[in-house]
C-alpha cells in the first residue's frame, strides 16, 4: 500500500511541475521578476540542472550567495514565458542566476554544489522532468569561468558511473522567470507535492534547510 501511494504521489508531482499556472493567480504573480542587482564587487554564475525550483532553493542558502533568481537562458526568442519554455520549442533552459561575493564563496565552490544538486548524466531529463528545458548546463560569463567549469566537470566525472552530459556554453540573455517561481520551494513547500517529494529529500540529503 505504501509503495502504491508513493507512486501515486510521484505521478501527481508531474502535474505540479507542469506549465499550467493556477487559475486564481494574480496578474502580478505572472509578471517576470525584476533582474537581480549585481553589486560592484560581486560576480554571477548561471546553472541549469532540471527544475529551477530545486536549484534555487539550495543556492539561496549558501553563505556568500547574495541572490539566486530563477529564469531562462539559451533560447532563440526574447522574453519567453513559462508556458512557451514548457512547450519545448524556444530552446531555453530553466536556470538559476546566482549573484555571489567571491570573497566568501568561489565559483569553484558553486560548481561543486552544482554537481551534487542534480544528475548531470541524464540528457534533457531530471527524474520525471523531461525536455530540453531541463538540460544540465553551465553558462559561463567569460573565459576564466569556462576554463574553471571544464576543469570542474572533468574532476566531477570520477564521481559518476555514467558520462557527464552537461553543456558548457557561453551565457546569453537572462530572462527572469515569473514572480510566482521565485523562492518557490519555501513559499509552497507545505502545499505542493512536488516540493515535498522531490525537492525536500534533496535538501535534506545536502543538509540544507528544508
Amino acid at each position: 500500500m505504501n509503495r502504491r501511494f508513493s507512486l501515486l504521489l510521484l505521478l501527481l508531482c508531474s502535474s505540479f511541475a507542469s506549465c499550467e499556472p493556477k487559475s486564481d493567480m494574480t496578474t502580478e504573480a505572472k509578471q517576470p521578476a525584476p533582474p537581480p542587482p549585481v553589486p560592484a564587487d560581486a560576480q554571477t554564475a548561471v546553472f541549469g540542472g532540471g527544475c529551477f525550483w530545486c536549484i534555487e532553493a539550495a543556492y539561496r542558502q549558501l553563505d556568500g550567495v547574495i541572490s539566486a533568481t530563477s529564469g531562462y537562458m539559451g533560447g532563440h526568442i526574447k522574453n519567453p514565458t513559462y508556458e512557451q519554455v514548457c512547450a519545448k520549442d524556444t530552446g531555453h533552459a530553466e536556470v538559476v542566476k546566482i549573484v555571489f561575493d567571491p570573497k566568501k564563496i568561489t565559483y569553484e565552490r558553486l560548481l561543486a554544489w552544482f554537481w551534487d544538486l542534480h544528475d548531470p548524466t541524464t540528457l534533457n531529463r531530471q527524474g520525471a522532468d523531461e525536455g530540453p528545458q531541463y538540460r544540465s548546463v553551465v553558462f559561463y560569463a567569460d573565459d576564466a569561468q569556462k576554463k574553471t567549469a571544464e576543469a570542474s566537470k572533468a574532476a566531477a566525472a570520477a564521481n559518476f558511473d555514467k558520462p557527464i552530459v552537461t553543456e558548457i556554453t557561453k551565457a546569453t540573455d537572462f530572462y527572469p522567470a515569473e514572480n510566482y517561481h521565485q523562492n518557490y520551494y519555501f513559499q509552497n513547500k507545505s502545499k505542493n507535492g512536488y516540493c515535498r517529494v522531490v525537492i525536500e529529500p534533496k535538501l535534506k540529503k545536502l543538509k540544507l534547510e528544508h
